[in-house]
């Protein structure tokens, strides 16, 4: 349970709410882009409980590729979804864990102001390459590691939220831009806007789904580990910002490039935002750990079940890990760092929205309605409102993005779906099945 939380934390927080705070107070144009915080957290609380009662039945390392396969059928139209998944994933994978490292080396400047260029791509690059060779282990030492991140992160996270509150101010917290809050056109962008960086804020609450075969009690572990990990850090983003802003004001900090060291050293000085600085580097490190971690067990699965190249399939020989996944998601992802921060954070969402995130709020729908073999050890409350919510938040999300990143999502399902029937025809799989 405990390694399973702070698996979906780290993956959570990484490098996330420390740097993205300008760009969320940015894109709505001041305090008010506290609301981007509570929609994602809504958002994220309904796609959890998706997530869970998906993962409490299916708890198979892999995840999603095991969700679209049953709930779309498995011997139709449901190879294709789950192809598209590990489509994307194989995508999604290098450039989520690049954003981590990115998002680290964009930090690292506050330390070192002349890193920038070959040098700062050079960092994140490292970045990836060492956290491939911590996960060239095997899984429990791997679950003590992670703990020990945890521990590191929620130690920043209470600095932070204690000096927030010895030193808050609510007339510069709470001082909002005039109309901050009329309906209009530009409102709903900007909150679509924000409400995407606060997604990305939140992602990684579904990290235990990815390893479910290495989780115990997975029917208890998974609903529980994701809820937590969603509400605790719910509460903690939400006031961290309010607290950041309560000292440093909204205009002023949307400027920032280091906003929480810049908090802490306003506070407590130099040298303290120099070290938070270090701390921060550690959640981001930890966020690369815990999603490398991850994703490499999505193609070890499917090649397995002997849907995906069967290289991948590959384990150590003696620590019996996915060996190939681990180091092919590690060079993939040092590759990815040749993007920009802002670049790999929407890439990421719009795949993962188009080709993944929907596709498993539907997946509930059929599974309960078609697929009453399978067991719910979770089912979530208040059924179907919180898949519906997610749902159109998610739509709402995509609907809110550029259109170049949308584009971009829809000719990599169209490829997808290519790959996809080319390999099915020389299969002789779906559509493609011998009578």
């Amino acid at each position: 349970m405990w390694g399973a939380t702070s698996a979906n934390m780290l993956n959570m927080v990484g490098v996330g709410p420390f740097i993205t705070i300008p760009l969320a107070l940015a894109a709505m144009g001041g305090g008010q882009a506290m609301l981007g915080w509570i929609v994602g957290a809504l958002i994220a609380l309904c796609d959890g409980m998706v997530w869970a009662e998906l993962g409490a039945a299916m708890p198979d390392s892999g995840g999603p590729y095991h969700y679209l396969l049953e709930a779309f059928g498995p011997r139709g139209l449901g190879r294709l979804m789950s192809f598209l998944f590990l489509w994307q994933a194989v995508i999604i994978g290098p450039i989520t864990i690049a954003s981590g490292a990115v998002g680290f080396a964009d930090y690292a400047k506050y330390l070192l102001p002349g890193l920038d260029g070959w040098e700062k791509i050079a960092l994140a690059a490292g970045v990836c390459l060492f956290n491939t060779v911590l996960l060239y282990r095997s899984i429990k030492s791997i679950n003590i590691l992670s703990i020990t991140m945890w521990v590191v992160v929620m130690g920043t996270i209470a600095w932070i939220l204690f000096g927030g509150m010895t030193h808050f101010n609510a007339s510069v917290a709470f001082h909002f831009p005039p109309d901050a809050f009329h309906p209009s056109r530009q409102f709903f962008l900007g909150l679509g806007a924000a409400t995407l960086i606060a997604m990305y804020d939140f992602s990684g609450y579904f990290n235990v789904c990815l390893v479910g075969e290495e989780v115990r009690q997975p029917g208890r572990t998974i609903p529980r580990s994701i809820i937590i990990s969603i509400v605790v850090l719910a509460v903690l983003y939400i006031m961290m910002n309010i607290s950041i802003i309560g000292v440093i004001p909204a205009q002023e900090a949307m400027q920032s490039k280091a906003i929480v060291a810049e908090f802490i050293e306003k506070i407590y000085g130099s040298l303290s935002g120099k070290i938070v600085a270090l701390l921060i580097l550690w959640a981001a490190f930890g966020s690369v750990f815990a999603i490398l971690l991850g994703y490499s067990r999505i193609p070890y699965s499917a090649a397995v079940d002997g849907h995906f190249f069967s290289v991948f399939a590959r384990v150590h020989p003696t620590k019996h890990f996915p060996s190939f996944a681990v180091v092919t998601m590690g060079i993939g992802s040092a590759v990815a760092c040749l993007l920009s921060l802002s670049d790999l954070i929407s890439y990421m969402l719009v795949f993962q929205i188009l080709l993944q995130f929907i596709a498993q709020c539907v997946a509930v729908f059929l599974l309960r309605k078609w697929r009453r073999d399978i067991k719910r050890p979770f089912s979530m409350p208040m059924y179907p409102l919180p898949a519906l919510i997610a749902l159109f938040g998610w739509i709402y999300i995509l609907a809110s993005s550029g259109w170049k990143f949308v584009a971009t999502g829809f000719a990599l399902m169209i490829v997808g779906t290519i790959a996809y029937l080319w390999r099915a025809r020389v299969s002789r799989e779906w559509p493609f099945q011998k009578a």
